[in-house]
C-alpha cells in the first residue's frame, strides 16, 4: 500500500522582550534558577497580570509579515493543567479569539532536482506565557523546578496540515525561523529554547480524503531532530498499521540517542484543558491606528526584497530567493554590491552562494561572523573583473583572506602581491609559453587539426600549467586559437 504523510507544525517563538508577558521580571537567559521569577510568575496570592505592550506589537509585526488578519479584539484564556513547573495550575493563553488569524509562509523546496516556491497556510498565531522547567539531573534522585522561564512571552504559530514530507516541514520551519529573526521579534536561538517545534504527524492511504490519527511530537529544538523525528514517527505508524494495529492519538517525545519516539501521555483535546476567559485580563483591543504605526516601522520583508533584487540587480529568481533566506546574508549582499556596483551583482551572488556559503558551512559560522567583510570581498571581485587575477586564483586568495582574518580592506591586494599571483596578461610572454607548449605537444596539435575539440582543451590546460595558473584564460584561448589557425 502507498501511504501519504500529513504534517502540521506548532512553533513556539519566544518574543524578544526584556520583560515577561504579564510581569516586569527579566527574560534574560542563563540566570541562576529561580532568580528571575517575581510574585506574578510565582502566582502568589493577590497578584494580577499586566499585559506587555511590546509582546503585542511583535505579534502584530508577525501578522503583517504573513498577510494575516490582526484581530481588533482578542481574548486571553486559562488553559488548565497541573504540572510542577506551572505555578498557577493554568497557563494564560488564547483560544477562541487569537490575535493573529490566517496568513501564509512561503519558502523554497527542492522537488525532482528543481527548486520551486511552496506556501503553507497558517491557522493562527496566539500569545501565551511559557511554563517553568523541570530539572532531572544532578539532584541526587530528585527533580528540581526552575521558574525563570515562567511567564516568558511566546507566540505560538500553528499551520494547517499542509505538509507532505519531513523535508517540506523542515523547509517551512527554516523559513519561519528566518522570518521571525528577520523581523527581530525572536532571537531564534534553538539551543536556548527560543524557537522550538511540535510536529503533528499522521499517515493515510494515497487517495484517501480523511486524515489518519495524529500523534504530536513535542519540543523539537533543531531542524535535524525535526526531520529525524518525523521520519521515524512516519515509519512507526505505517509499520503499526500494516501489522494490523491502530495508531492511538498521543503526545510523544523524540529520543535522539535511541532514534525513536516514545509516548509521554495520551493526547489531550481542547475540552480536557477546560478553557475559559481569564477574568484577570480584559480583552486585548488593537486599533487600526496601532496597526498602522507598527506597519510604518516594519523592515523590508523577504518577498519584497527578493522582487527588488530581481528588478534592480537583474538576478535570477533562484539567486534572489537564496540570498533573501536570511537578513544577514541579504545585508551582506547589499553591502557587497554597494562596494562593487550593480554590474557585478550576478558575480557577487555566485560568490555568496558558492565559495562564501560553502566555507561558512564548513567552518560552522554565520555570515555575521565571517572574517572576510563585504568590502574585502568586493575588492577581490574587482581584481577578477580588471584581469589582475583569474577566477581560479581568486579562490586561492579568498582562502588566504579567510585564514588571515585581517581587518584591512585591501587584504586581497596584499595577498596577491605577497604570493605573486598576478595574472599574466602580457601577450609577448604568453605567446612564448604557448610556442613552447605547442612544440612539446605535437600529438595534441595534430588531433585538434584533425577535428578533435578535446585536444584544444588539453593544450589550454598545458599552457595554464606552464603559467602556474596565472595565464589570463581569455587571452590564452585567443592566442592559442590564432597559433593553431596559422
Amino acid at each position: 500500500m502507498q501511504w501519504e504523510v500529513v504534517i502540521g507544525l506548532e512553533t513556539h517563538a519566544q518574543l524578544s522582550t526584556q520583560s515577561k508577558i504579564f510581569s516586569g521580571a527579566s527574560t534574560a537567559f542563563g540566570a541562576e534558577p529561580n532568580t528571575q521569577a517575581c510574585p506574578v510568575d510565582l502566582a502568589l496570592p493577590g497578584v494580577l497580570p499586566v499585559m506587555n505592550r511590546g509582546a503585542v506589537e511583535k505579534a502584530i509585526q508577525f501578522g503583517l509579515a504573513v498577510g494575516a488578519t490582526i484581530a481588533p479584539v482578542s481574548v486571553f484564556a486559562r488553559k488548565n493543567y497541573f504540572y510542577p513547573d506551572l505555578p498557577k495550575g493554568y497557563q494564560i493563553s488564547q483560544y477562541e479569539k487569537p490575535v493573529v488569524q490566517g496568513g501564509r509562509v512561503s519558502f523554497m523546496l527542492e522537488r525532482d532536482g528543481k527548486q520551486e516556491i511552496r506556501s503553507v497556510q497558517l491557522t493562527r498565531a496566539h500569545l501565551e506565557e511559557d511554563a517553568g522547567k523541570s530539572l532531572h539531573e544532578d539532584y541526587q534522585g530528585m527533580s528540581g523546578i526552575d521558574l525563570n522561564r515562567a511567564g516568558t512571552p511566546l507566540l505560538e504559530i500553528v499551520t494547517e496540515p499542509d505538509m507532505r514530507s519531513a523535508a517540506e516541514a523542515v523547509a517551512y520551519a527554516r523559513a519561519l525561523h528566518s522570518l521571525v529573526t528577520w523581523l527581530g521579534i525572536c532571537d531564534g536561538n534553538m539551543q536556548e529554547g527560543s524557537f522550538r517545534c511540535d510536529a503533528n504527524v499522521s499517515v493515510r492511504p494515497v487517495g484517501q480524503k480523511e486524515f489518519g490519527t495524529r500523534c504530536e511530537i513535542k519540543n523539537l529544538n533543531s531542524f535535524r531532530f525535526l526531520e529525524d523525528a518525523i521520519n521515524i514517527e512516519v515509519r512507526r505508524q505505517i509499520e503499526l498499521i500494516e501489522d494490523g494495529g491502530q495508531v492511538v492519538q498521543a503526545t510523544r517525545l523524540y529520543d535522539s540517542d535511541n532514534r525513536e519516539t516514545r509516548e509521554m501521555r495520551s493526547k489531550e483535546d481542547a475540552q480536557d484543558y477546560r478553557y475559559f476567559p481569564d477574568p484577570d485580563l480584559p480583552p486585548l483591543a488593537i486599533s487600526q491606528e496601532w496597526i498602522d504605526r507598527v506597519q510604518a516601522g516594519m523592515p523590508e520583508l523577504p518577498d519584497a526584497m527578493r522582487e527588488r533584487f530581481v528588478r534592480d540587480y537583474g538576478l535570477p529568481e533562484y539567486d534572489a530567493a537564496v540570498l533573501t533566506q536570511s537578513k544577514a546574508m541579504a545585508d551582506y549582499f547589499e553591502a557587497l554590491i554597494a562596494a562593487t556596483g550593480k554590474e557585478q551583482a550576478k558575480q557577487g551572488a555566485n560568490w555568496l552562494m558558492g565559495d562564501v556559503s560553502s566555507t561558512l558551512n564548513r567552518e560552522g559560522v554565520e555570515i555575521t561572523a565571517a572574517p572576510v567583510s563585504a568590502v574585502q570581498l568586493a575588492l577581490l571581485l574587482k581584481r577578477i573583473a580588471d584581469g589582475t587575477i583569474s577566477n581560479k586564483i581568486a579562490k586561492e586568495v579568498f582562502g588566504a583572506m579567510w585564514e588571515a582574518k585581517s581587518d584591512d580592506d585591501s587584504a586581497a591586494d596584499k595577498i596577491i602581491d605577497e604570493k605573486g599571483l598576478k595574472q599574466i596578461s602580457d601577450s609577448g610572454a604568453l605567446e612564448k609559453i604557448i610556442d613552447e607548449v605547442l612544440a612539446a605537444n605535437q600529438k595534441s596539435v595534430d588531433e585538434f587539426r584533425a577535428g578533435k575539440e578535446k585536444a584544444f582543451n588539453a593544450l589550454v590546460g598545458q599552457v595554464m600549467k606552464a603559467t602556474k595558473g596565472k595565464g589570463n584564460p581569455a587571452q590564452v584561448n585567443e592566442l592559442l586559437k590564432n597559433k593553431l589557425a596559422g
